[in-house]
């Protein structure tokens, strides 16, 4: 099992219903995305964070390693934003020429690169929050009485259920690997690397045609029917959703729309 899904049926959090778990995290990331406030955005990442680590025990070190994997390409991503064509040296921090043109970064193109940054990093820890405290299979059952497509609903389920499987099977090769001294040198690396990518693809296309017939054998019509827990709907947690939102909208509007 791996971490994330096992936080999700371990954490703090798993006794609050899911439909409010899954409320407070679309909501907040609705907001972040609407308003495209850099205080907003910081607010709303600092408050999933708190959550997430604080209400759900889910550990710092390990929340920290999520984050730093988005980390990198939203920086490399960014970057070109807050370097633009120079025509007029007003408000510029800092330039260079090259031929017949002239880089640099302004105050106006280093704010938009830090608020795409913070509200690309908040909405990602508006998912995580969602994905650390609450299984699939119960996101799943909100997004079933959302009325989401069925056939949706099946390959996101049997796609995720895949990737474990996946997941073993590569952990398992590269061991067998290992234990043979396959990766010793970067010829043996490479080639050990070739020969796990196609040993895994014959592997899991085997795999995935055993689950399928064991599916059917099962009596599979297209949909797959788990039992769910039942959850009490608490108004004190709506309460506080609706609250922390209309606290967004005002730190919003308070500071003028522009930060």
């Amino acid at each position: 099992m791996l971490p994330i899904e096992r936080y999700a049926y371990c954490n703090s959090l798993r006794g609050m219903h899911p439909g409010e778990k899954f409320l407070f995290a679309v909501a907040s990331m609705t907001t972040c995305l609407a308003l495209n406030s850099l205080t907003v955005s910081g607010i709303v990442l600092l408050l999933m964070a708190g959550v997430t680590v604080r209400k759900g025990r889910i550990p710092l070190y390990f929340y920290i390693k999520l984050l730093s994997i988005p980390l990198f390409f939203f920086m490399a991503g960014t970057i070109t934003i807050a370097i633009n064509v120079i025509h007029s040296s007003d408000q510029v921090l800092w330039s260079w020429q090259w031929a017949n043109l002239r880089f640099g970064i302004t105050v106006e193109s280093l704010l938009a690169c830090a608020k795409l940054f913070l509200r690309s990093m908040a909405t990602v820890s508006c998912l995580y929050f969602l994905s650390l405290t609450t299984p699939l299979i119960e996101i799943i059952s909100i997004l079933r009485k959302l009325k989401i497509p069925e056939l949706f609903l099946e390959l996101m389920s049997l796609i995720y259920r895949y990737l474990f499987i996946l997941l073993e099977m590569a952990e398992k090769i590269y061991t067998s690997q290992s234990a043979r001294q396959g990766y010793t040198c970067i010829k043996n690396s490479y080639r050990s690397m070739g020969l796990l990518a196609s040993s895994l693809l014959m592997r899991s296309h085997q795999r995935s045609l055993d689950i399928y017939t064991s599916l059917e054998a099962r009596g599979y019509n297209g949909t797959i029917k788990v039992l769910e827990q039942r959850y009490q709907l608490s108004r004190r947690n709506l309460l506080l959703i609706a609250g922390t939102e209309l606290f967004l909208i005002s730190v919003h509007y308070l500071n003028g729309g522009n930060l």
